[in-house]
């Protein structure tokens, strides 16, 4: 498989009250690996307050060498670490 080829995806976008993010959904079965980079080409989607946008585009996706792959793979356990550092604040009961 080539290291960089091009792929259908479906980009949705919400910015509503009980939603807000951005998500790309790639055609077919194709997995990303550790450190694979993916560019969705076109212009910038903006979705007025209160509304969601849904629509095709086409992405490249850059498949990651044996170092960035280590690379991302190492890192990766110290990144999700940091969701750990929650505090909550209260009342002592």
């Amino acid at each position: 498989m080539s290291r960089r080829f091009d792929i259908g995806c479906t980009v949705e976008v919400e910015n509503r009250f009980e939603a807000l993010g951005a998500h790309v959904v790639l055609d077919g079965e194709t997995a990303l690996n550790p450190g694979d980079r993916v560019l969705v080409h076109g212009a910038p989607i903006v979705v007025p307050y209160g509304e969601s946008h849904r629509e095709r585009r086409t992405a490249t996706i850059r498949r990651a060498g044996p170092l960035r792959a280590f690379w991302a793979r190492y890192v990766r356990q110290w990144e999700l670490t940091e969701l750990y550092e929650v505090g909550f604040e209260g009342e002592p009961a």
